[in-house]
């Protein structure tokens, strides 16, 4: 989709934009601002550019979907430029023990959704969910919060976010892609040389991270 360009488009004189799909050119052809925006239907793990041709380079969110270690592909990213903004999915390592129970119980499940090719029953699918799943656990986690407990509720820090779309977004990605990488702090910081100490946020969404160098 592209929406976290919206957040830098003010801050540089030119933005490139990468994608592997399709959806790259509808995103060129309706992207408001388009002259300091550039579009390639490239692949991540390849891309056409010489090494250090960005001043800054971020991807949010897209990693941890790939067939390959998704620490190995920050390694190789750095060579685009010296400043990397990354997000993965961490592996509950700050959470108490029954959510990666949960994790393991949502896992399971995943592994038979994403068969799934009918769009219409995923459409329908992401509804339950978000309706008998996402939103109660968003409830509950608003009510533990007000005496300061949000946080042993699984799914009470999407609240950040407007809960409905959020949910429903998060359902989908969560039941329908194939490959789902998770990562704890430790091993991020064992990313030696990459990422300075104090790089590795301790505040929701776990983990992002900056690399230097």
């Amino acid at each position: 989709m592209g929406r976290w360009s919206y957040f830098v488009k003010d801050h540089c004189k030119e933005i490139i934009l990468v994608d592997f799909s399709d959806a790259i050119s509808w995103r060129a052809r309706t992207s408001q601002g388009r002259r300091t925006r550039c579009f390639f239907k490239c692949d991540l793990k390849r891309l056409p550019f010489r090494d250090g041709f960005a001043d800054f380079l971020f991807c949010l969110g897209v990693l941890h979907h790939l067939p390959t270690p998704c620490l190995d592909e920050v390694r190789s990213l750095k060579r685009a430029a010296p400043r990397l903004l990354i997000f993965l999915y961490y592996a509950l390592d700050n959470r108490p023990w029954y959510f990666r129970l949960l994790l393991r119980g949502v896992t399971g499940l995943r592994r038979v959704l994403n068969r799934i090719r009918s769009g219409a029953l995923r459409k329908l699918v992401s509804l339950a969910g978000t309706w008998l799943i996402y939103l109660p656990l968003i409830l509950l986690g608003r009510l533990f919060q007000l005496v300061g407990a949000g946080r042993f509720i699984p799914l009470y820090d999407i609240t950040m976010i407007k809960a409905s779309d959020a949910s429903n977004r998060n359902v989908y990605d969560r039941f329908f892609t194939r490959i789902e990488q998770r990562v704890s702090r430790q091993e991020i910081l064992g990313l030696a040389g990459y990422v300075p100490a104090g790089y590795v946020s301790e505040r929701f969404p776990y983990w992002h991270f900056v690399c230097e160098g």
